[in-house]
């Protein structure tokens, strides 16, 4: 009996790590998902992009549309357009402040008004989707 709680507390473990993490606006609204593979989705469940294990960013039909990787974010030419720092600052090609991602998953803009939640996701992940991929 105790083996069979064991496997059964592990398999409900394992299936929680896999789950899609919520991206949500400031008024709570749901935005879309980021499943632990990568996948972006949308609210209505439309996978809208990818974030592949080797950064490369890529839209619904599979196009490369950037890359991000080691804190640096680029498009598809490799110009970079933003880095996210360890601390979570967001910030632009010519290093403005686009805004910040907390350790807790709360997005805020420059001003330090918060856009939304991503709770979580990887800070990297969670930037390209507030601040680099337009979730359509």
């Amino acid at each position: 009996m105790k083996k069979y709680l064991y496997l059964y507390l592990i398999a409900i473990l394992c299936s929680m790590g896999a789950r899609a993490q919520t991206i949500k606006a400031s008024n709570y609204a749901i935005k879309g998902y980021i499943n632990s593979d990568g996948r972006i989705q949308n609210s209505s469940y439309q996978t809208i992009g990818y974030i592949k294990s080797d950064g490369r960013i890529q839209d619904g039909s599979y196009n490369t549309i950037g890359h991000v990787k080691d804190g640096k974010v680029e498009d598809s030419h490799y110009n970079t357009v933003g880095y996210i720092n360890k601390d979570g600052k967001v910030t632009n090609g010519s290093y403005s402040t686009l805004g910040y991602i907390k350790d807790d998953g709360t997005v805020q803009g420059s001003n330090y008004a918060t856009l939304g939640t991503a709770c979580g996701v990887k800070k990297e992940w969670a930037a390209v989707v507030f601040f680099f991929f337009e979730m359509k």
